[in-house]
Order: structure tokens, then sequence, then C-alpha cells
């Protein structure tokens, strides 16, 4: 049975501290399943399920509406273990999770329609995601407004659109679908779509090579009708361009799900080493002085990466151009370690038994999701570069002049 919402704590009080012996039982029951789930590439209903049950996907709803309040390092360190065992499964909570913490902190939702959601919580998983990618758009992170057009009917909005790459699409029950209205003046914002209605299409073309059973296919929407009060933030355009230096702590709290990826090739490069022993040796490949130095270079870049994120989330949350090193860095290590565990395992890290090829294939993800690396990277050169001109001009330093031949 699905655990209940606990009653709100007072006010000052601490999140209470996840139990680790939950985050286990969680990871263990996503493992078991994810083998089926990444070679079906069916929305994985079983992971689901169970984190739903361990009452996971509410940790962040805030205390004011009976929830445990947990914080953006609560939501990385469930997404840590929730990685480890199918980071499909850990994509799909993050996004439903990242909903939570955003209503704790912006009240964005109109109060009685997040109660009605948090209602149905309690008797099936409640799973929402942003459907903001277009075909002709592309990503709204790197600038433009949507095509999807939300019409003013007498009851409502009549929503019609064509959306990308929308996580968990089979599986949620709400899609939150950015659209321009057909207002004069015309105005942006968030539509809070059901699942299931008449007028929408999930078009099964998510065919990647990681995360396959996250589900990322196309959803078109052909005027689907939704209440009036379904709708967060309409503003004028002119305003509502996305802010890649918003999100990067939860950004950087995503990258722990594929930290999770890269815990379990870690474990299976060690599993394989400790259990193999070769017939001409005599005696387990993990106390040859390759294997131990292999297994060093994995840990340096795993455990690394690990003190990243969360310090970096812990101490400078607050500190953008902190969050967004912190990402990529810990991404390239990730990605790095998981190469290092398969190209030095050789022929059976390429097999489906030890796991290695599915964590190499997932990891692949890790730095895909919006802004990406070339985007944050163009961040931090901007401001590497104006923090240089103001520090020349507080000094009075006279810049230089090059001359070329």
């Amino acid at each position: 049975m699905h655990r209940p919402l606990p009653l709100p704590r007072t006010s000052g009080s601490k999140p209470p501290v996840l139990n680790a012996t939950l985050l286990g039982d969680a990871t263990r029951a996503l493992a078991d399943a994810a083998p089926q789930a990444d070679a079906s590439g069916g929305f994985p209903w079983t992971g689901i399920h169970a984190v739903h049950r361990s009452g996971l996907l509410e940790h962040t709803v805030a205390t004011r509406y009976g929830g445990p309040g947990g914080t953006l390092l609560d939501a990385a360190t469930i997404l840590a273990a929730l990685g480890r065992g199918d980071p499909s499964v850990a994509l799909i909570s993050a996004m439903t999770l990242f909903h939570h913490l955003g209503q704790a902190t912006k009240s964005n939702w109109p109060d009685d329609l997040y109660r009605q959601l948090l209602e149905q919580a309690k008797d099936r998983p409640l799973l929402v995601n942003a459907a903001r990618v277009e075909p002709e758009l592309g990503s709204p992170a790197r600038g433009g407004l949507p095509a999807t057009v939300a019409r003013r009917t007498g009851t409502g909005w009549s929503i019609s659109g064509h959306k990308r790459f929308v996580t968990g699409a089979h599986g949620l029950t709400h899609f939150l679908v950015w659209a321009h209205t057909d207002e004069t003046p015309s105005r942006v914002g968030t539509f809070v779509v059901e699942n299931g209605l008449p007028g929408i299409e999930v078009v099964e073309n998510w065919n990647s090579l990681g995360m396959r059973a996250s589900g990322s296919h196309d959803v078109v929407y052909t005027d689907v009708e939704i209440p009036v009060e379904n709708v967060l933030d309409l503003v004028d355009p002119s305003v509502a361009q996305q802010d890649n230096r918003a999100h990067t702590g939860m950004t950087l709290a995503l990258t722990a799900l594929y930290l999770g990826v890269a815990e379990a090739a870690q474990e299976a490069f060690i599993r394989f080493a400790q259990t193999r022993v070769p017939a001409n040796l005599g005696h387990p490949i993990a106390r040859t002085e390759r294997f131990v130095t292999l297994s060093g270079e994995i840990d340096l870049l795993v455990s690394g990466a690990r003190q990243l994120i969360f310090d970096t989330l812990a101490h400078r949350g607050d500190d953008a151009q902190a969050l967004i090193r912190a990402r990529i860095l810990a991404g390239r290590q990730l990605r790095d370690a998981v190469e290092i565990a398969v190209r030095g395992i050789g022929n059976p890290g390429l097999g489906a038994d030890l796991g290695l090829e599915r964590h190499f294939r997932d990891i692949q993800s890790v730095l895909v999701h919006a802004p990406q690396e070339d985007t944050s990277l163009s961040i931090l050169g901007r401001s590497a570069f104006d923090r240089w001109a103001k520090d020349a001009a507080r000094t009075a330093v006279p810049l230089p002049v090059l001359k070329t031949a």
C-alpha cells in the first residue's frame, strides 16, 4: 500500500532524514526490473509503482500541503539512489519531484488544482512533466517561443500543437504544455493537460541509444479541451524566454541520477574483477596491479563526481556559475568512468549479462539535457570575459592593443 503523506511539520523544523533502507529497497526493486524495461522500451510501470509505494515521489511536497518538505539536496539523494536501479525511472520521477519543489518555493500552481493532484497521488503514481520542445523550435533553452497555441473557448482553453521528447509520455497523469494564447496581445504560459483526454496522441518514436525505458516520445495535441483555471504563469512573450541560469540547481540535481548509473557500473566492474579467476592466474583478477589501478581511476572519477555534486548543492546552491561548472565537470567524469570500466573488462563488458553495456548506453545522456553543454559553456565564457572587464575597469588598467601583421 502507498504510504500516506505525513502530517505537516512545525515551522522551522528540518526535513526528515531520508531512510537508507527505504532508498536501498527502491534501488533494488528498480534494478530487478530495469533489464526487461530496457529491452522492451515500454513504460517502466514496475519501477514507477515501486517508487510510488515508497512515498519518495512526494518527498519534496511542501509542509503546508502535508508533505515532508524535502529539499533539492534530498531530491538529488533520491535520484542518485533511483539512478543506480533504473535511470529511466529516476528521470521520470525527477520531473515530478522538481515540480513539487517548484510549488513549494514559488506557488505557481493554483492552490485548489494542486491539492486535487495530491489527492490523486494517494491512490496512484502522480507523474507530471513539461512538454516544451517542438519540431521547428527545438529546445527553448536556445531561445524562441512555442508554436503550440491555446485558444479560449466558452468554458476554458483548447490546446493544439506538437511536442517532442516528452519523457514518460504514456505514464504521465498530466502534461505541462508550453503554449501561446490566441489573444491580442498574445501571452505565453504553461497549460495543465490531463493525460487521456480526447485529442491527445502519443507518437511512439523514442528510439534512443540509452534511457530506452524513459518513453520520451512525441505528443500531438489536437483541440484538447481543458478548464480555464488549468494554466500557470501566463506572461507577455517578451519575458517568456527560458532563463538558463534559473534552474541550474535542478540541472545539477538531475546529474545525480547519472551518478547512480556510474556507481552501478563501478559495482559491476568490481564484482566482475572479484569473481573472474582465469585458469592461468589462479586468483581473482582484482589482485592484479592492472585492475587495482583501473579500480582506483574509476573511484577517483565517480567518488569525485559525487563530492562535486553534493558539496556544490549544499554550499554553493545560490551560485549559478558554480552549479554549471559542477554539472559539466561531474558529467564528464561520470561518462569517462563508465567508459573505463567497459574498456577495462573488454569483451564481457559489451555483453548484456554484466549490465555494463546498458550503463554505458545510459550514461551518454548525462550532458544532453537542456541547457546542453555548449550553451552552458557559453554562459561560463561570457561571465569570464565580463569578470575580466570589470576587474580591468576597477583597477584602471588600460587594455593593450594587439597589432596583427
